[in-house]
């Protein structure tokens, strides 16, 4: 999730957070790419527009797309972090006929991630206003409060999540990004909400994290230091020690949520520019994938990507004043759950 301004986040912790419509017109042709310039590490991947999801809330004065995960069903699920009570907080979109429905709202949760347990199915949030996790069944029927409270005496504050194979939960947490400290952590959450454990603390607004391919450890990045670690862990969710893999030389821009692809590249969404940038395993730089330049004014922020399992078809959450879009393109390998949310 992309640092929120003051403002609304004092409106997120007390309201609960911020609206939705759209249209929008095709830009860039997928999969375009071009070669990048000397030194730049990479080619330029050409993202494509494909529908227009919110508009600037009027509460907030933003909208913030992120957390895009695929549904058993096909179908890709979207949360709105500022959207208002009334207004679609989880969205489900067709691609495919450019639609999207409501599937979740209250009065309260700012949700800045979505995944898909592989234990139980469900849809889980992390609600970054007020430290929960939360499930839902797919149609949004049933929520509940999975987890809440502080852990090792402070409370979380939860950005983006991953699931191991048993279908436990591994949380970024957030502390200390409104403060400016280096108080986030990474939060294993045992799958029956019973056990929270800080595998990991004092790093720098924790934001994206995924399982590597193999699920041997979880990369994670730290969003006001413009870094990716990387934290082996162990079957049973015991760690060895982390060590800083990648610095992401992102100019004005920092880094954001992350997925996995099966040949285990990295795509690190990037706050401050609507642009992801890839990394293979041993931090070499792949691709940029941008939106065409007469469509980005107005976009601020790529802060995720799904990869349709099994495919390598794309879509990225886009946000800014201009409002939330949907883009997509053609990812360097196919998508599996590490490349599918979080």
């Amino acid at each position: 999730m992309r640092r929120l301004p003051l403002r609304s986040l004092a409106v997120l912790a007390t309201v609960g957070a911020l609206a939705l419509t759209g249209c929008g017109t095709q830009t860039g042709d997928v999969g375009e790419q071009t070669a990048g310039a000397p030194g730049a590490g990479g080619r330029t991947l050409r993202a494509q527009q494909v529908m227009q999801l919110t508009e600037v809330h009027e509460q907030t004065g933003m909208t913030l797309l992120e957390g895009p995960v695929f549904g058993a069903d096909g179908g890709l699920f979207v949360v709105d972090v500022t959207a208002p009570e009334g207004e679609p907080k989880v969205m489900r979109v067709d691609v495919r006929r450019k639609t999207k429905r409501a599937v979740h709202t209250d009065g309260r949760g700012a949700y800045t991630s979505a995944q898909f347990s592989p234990y139980d199915g469900r849809l889980y949030l992390t609600d970054f206003a007020h430290g929960e996790v939360v499930s839902l069944n797919p149609d949004g029927s049933d929520p509940r409060t999975f987890f809440s409270g502080e852990v090792d005496g402070a409370p979380m504050s939860p950005d983006d999540l991953a699931f191991d194979e048993d279908g436990h939960l591994y949380v970024s947490d957030s502390r200390g990004l409104t403060e400016g400290r280096a108080l986030g952590r990474v939060v294993r959450i045992d799958r029956d909400g019973g056990q929270a454990t800080v595998l990991a603390d004092k790093l720098a607004a924790t934001n994206g994290i995924s399982f590597d391919a193999e699920y041997r450890g979880l990369w994670f990045s730290e969003l006001t230091e413009n870094r990716i670690s990387y934290l082996p862990v162990g079957g049973r969710g015991g760690v060895t020690a982390r060590h800083t893999a990648i610095r992401v030389d992102g100019g004005i821009a920092q880094t954001d949520s992350i997925a996995v692809d099966a040949d285990g590249n990295l795509y690190q969404g990037l706050h401050g520019r609507p642009a992801m940038v890839v990394y293979d395993r041993h931090g070499e730089r792949l691709a940029t994938v941008e939106v065409p330049a007469r469509a980005a004014e107005g976009l601020e922020s790529a802060t995720n990507v799904a990869i349709t399992p099994g495919g390598t078809r794309a879509y990225m959450t886009v946000s800014g004043p201009a409002g939330g879009y949907l883009y997509t393109f053609d990812a360097l390998a196919e998508g599996t759950r590490q490349s599918n949310g979080g």
